[in-house]
């Protein structure tokens, strides 16, 4: 397994939050053939306990913005609200009647048909991901360890497709995780210089490769079977090889297979094409964070350089899904973990953490677009009405790709487990 320390990320609370990117693994100091004994060997177990129910093969892209954006500069801006609440960016409208959203979203406001917007949706106030991945505050999984969405797609996916289920484009995190359902399902997390490691160099060395490679990802940890001596290559080093050698991840996140235009287009943001290329090649779930967004100082100047990019990415990411006829079978949310204070700190000209109230940005799925649904007050402070949970918000994304909220998995000690406790969808997403 080839392991290296991704950037540090250090948020307000002091805590610095180090990214740990594993090529061509799982992760958690198994190889990958070690991954996919435990991934069978979990999946068997549920089938024949009768858990594991056929899904539809639709896919989910989970944008996340982290240290909290500010939903009154970007999705809920208030111009009619005092200066120091509203602040400097004016609202613009969308092709939809009587949607605004910031003068900085002008791409988005052009195809606001294919978006909806989420304007009163509670939060915690905990910098961490953990919520909006796996519906649980940090704190509580710190003993409950519920899993991520995409860990709960990677436990639901059968067959033996060479693509990883789950695709963490930002390396591990709190909100990454498998929890009690197991390191079979952590998420697959590549690097652009790990690249490499997946690309065999010639066919003249394809042998040498192949023993090469089945060395490093089958130094096994044998102590994964219990104490059992495994005796030769097993068909699940052979499947390891071959998810290596059949280049479809490598080739999906390649971006010099796309056209120059498009690779343009992408500039600067191309964790959104490589997404889009990713959920092409059969992933379920992928997930990638974007910008730095705990503005407690400099917020404007700050959204004024981010937001265009953001707007870009996501823009382009929406059309393209459309434009290959995807866009039911994918489901998109940008957010990321609490909003940010309706008062600006004047001070320092930033805005503080803000839990009571945030927005959320979601496409795709099959759910109806074209809306803003629910209302911050006139200061943008807490949800005037249609007030939302993000448990709820994930539980809509769930049924979305075919998934029941309400189905259990047994945590560690066995007591079954509800994917979600918290599970009233957005009633105005549903078709």
């Amino acid at each position: 397994m080839f392991t290296f320390l991704g950037k540090r990320q250090r948020f307000c609370d002091g805590l610095s939050r180090r990214n740990f990117l594993s090529i061509g693994a799982f992760g958690a100091g198994l190889s990958l053939a070690d991954m996919l004994r435990l991934q069978a060997a979990t999946r068997d177990n549920a089938s024949q306990a009768g858990d594991i129910k056929p899904t539809r093969p639709k896919a989910a892209i989970m944008i996340y913005l982290p240290g909290g954006p500010s939903h009154m500069d970007m999705y809920d801006l208030k111009p009619e609200a005092p200066m120091e609440f509203r602040g400097e960016f004016k609202p613009i409208a969308t092709n939809v009647p009587g949607v605004q959203i910031s003068e900085h979203f002008p791409m988005q406001a052009r195809m606001w048909d294919k978006l909806a917007v989420i304007r009163s949706l509670v939060a915690v106030d905990e910098h961490s991901d953990s919520q909006v991945m796996t519906g649980y505050t940090e704190n509580k999984n710190r003993t409950e360890h519920h899993p991520s969405i995409g860990s709960v797609i990677s436990k639901l996916r059968t067959g033996n497709s060479d693509i990883p289920p789950f695709v963490s484009l930002r390396g591990m995190s709190v909100g990454c995780e498998p929890g009690f359902l197991g390191v079979a399902h952590r998420a697959f997390t590549p690097d652009g210089r790990g690249l490499e490691n997946l690309k065999l160099r010639s066919t003249s060395d394809r042998m040498d490769d192949r023993k090469s490679l089945l060395s490093t990802f089958d130094t096994v940890r044998r102590d994964v079977d219990t104490g059992t001596t495994m005796k030769g290559m097993d068909a699940f080093t052979g499947r390891a090889f071959d998810m290596i050698a059949s280049g479809t991840v490598r080739n999906a996140l390649d971006l010099t297979k796309e056209e120059p235009r498009t690779l343009d287009r992408y500039k600067k943001v191309e964790p959104f094409l490589r997404a889009r290329r990713l959920v092409e090649s059969g992933v379920g779930c992928v997930t990638l964070a974007y910008g730095g967004w705990d503005t407690h100082s400099s917020n404007f100047k700050t959204l004024k350089n981010q937001l265009p990019e953001l707007d870009r990415g996501i823009a382009n990411l929406i059309q393209d899904l459309h434009d290959r006829g995807m866009e039911d079978d994918v489901v998109t949310v940008v957010w990321g973990e609490f909003g940010r204070t309706p008062k600006i700190n004047m001070s320092d000209a930033g805005r503080d953490h803000w839990s009571p109230v945030m927005s959320a940005m979601i496409a795709g799925g099959g759910l109806k677009m074209g809306q803003a649904i629910g209302a911050s007050s006139a200061r943008g402070e807490y949800p005037k009405d249609r007030p939302y949970k993000v448990p709820e918000v994930l539980a809509t994304i769930y049924q979305a790709l075919g998934i029941d909220p309400a189905m259990t998995f047994p945590n560690g000690t066995g007591r079954p487990m509800y994917v979600l406790d918290e599970r009233q969808p957005v009633t105005e997403l549903l078709a």
